[in-house]
């Protein structure tokens, strides 16, 4: 038996603001290497538009600052960095998604009660 496509659970709505603002509090980095950095938090597939869109949105916001970056070897790249506003602001979502964890591990471990008292039965 396959599952519903609408069965389905992802990962939540706008997970990728708080993991760049993660990866951004461990160091300055720029767009391709966000993309790697992110993909590690959980995501399949990042798309490079959404993460640009992304960052930019959070850099008009504040949360993140974005400088012109020369390169000796190529283009002049973007680097992103946290900005004390985006510290506060990945304090404030690191404690909303530990209660989502909260309520994921209640649900996996009653879950898993259903599935034992099930197989005991057979």
């Amino acid at each position: 038996m396959t599952a519903p496509e609408s069965a389905l659970v992802d990962l939540p709505r706008n997970y990728l603001r708080p993991c760049l603002l993660l990866v951004l509090a461990e160091g300055t980095s720029h767009g391709y290497e966000l993309l790697e950095q992110v993909a590690a938090l959980g995501f399949d597939h990042v798309d490079p538009g959404g993460l640009y869109r992304c960052l930019r949105a959070m850099d008009s916001e504040g949360l993140v600052r974005s400088t012109w970056e020369p390169s000796t070897s190529g283009p002049a790249r973007r680097t992103y960095e946290l900005t004390d506003e985006g510290r506060e602001w990945l304090h404030v979502v690191a404690g909303s998604l530990a209660e989502v964890a909260r309520s994921l591990t209640t649900y996996r471990r009653r879950y898993q009660q259903v599935v034992g008292a099930a197989e005991a039965v057979r």
